[in-house]
């Protein structure tokens, strides 16, 4: 990775790109949850690797819905980063807008948790506490197999994710709930 691309230059790089409050909590949820996956899988030493591949995954998304995972690989490269930032960030739209597949362990995390974190997330949210922090497996997956309830988080991705870690769902879903836990004060703050 190119050292000289830090955190902080990856945060000024979104911000430029994504305003919604959403989005910036998103990209945020998901840097956290990358950087709890990199340790838990014998990673750390490319633990903020990790962290800024999730920051970015959705760089484009908010300016350019129809060009996702498109227009992001154009941005980057414009601006010299890294190439395996840009297949990480990129693969993350396998069988959706791009036939990037992911390879490396840290983009199948990815892939797989993008479309989780939401709908964990979102089932949070009709909790009382609101927070990931009491919820469990069992109430995600009440949630998972209401197909109308987080309708934009694809079942099918999480699925398919899954598959390609070798992971059972439960395994997936328990897992990134615990990342969600790890991070929650940090992308409540943004």
């Amino acid at each position: 990775m190119n050292h000289d691309f830090t955190r902080d230059d990856a945060w000024k790089l979104l911000t430029e790109y994504n305003k919604e409050h959403f989005h910036l909590q998103h990209a945020v949820t998901v840097e956290g949850v990358m950087k709890y996956y990199a340790d838990l899988l014998g990673y750390s030493d490319e633990k903020e690797f990790w962290g800024i591949v999730g920051l970015l995954h959705d760089l484009d998304f908010e300016q350019y819905p129809e060009q996702h995972c498109i227009k992001e690989q154009e941005i980057l490269r414009e601006r010299g980063i890294d190439e395996r930032i840009i297949h990480a960030t990129a693969s993350h739209g396998y069988l959706l807008t791009v036939d990037i597949k992911p390879e490396h362990e840290m983009e199948k995390v990815l892939y797989s948790v993008d479309e989780l974190t939401g709908l964990i997330g979102a089932a949070a949210l009709m909790r009382p506490s609101k927070s990931v922090q009491d919820i469990e497996v069992k109430s995600v997956k009440k949630k998972y197999k209401n197909k109308n309830f987080a309708a934009g988080c694809s079942r099918e991705v999480i699925e398919r994710g899954a598959q390609m870690l070798g992971w059972d769902l439960n395994k997936l879903i328990e897992l990134t709930i615990l990342a969600m836990r790890s991070c929650e004060d940090i992308f409540l703050s943004v």
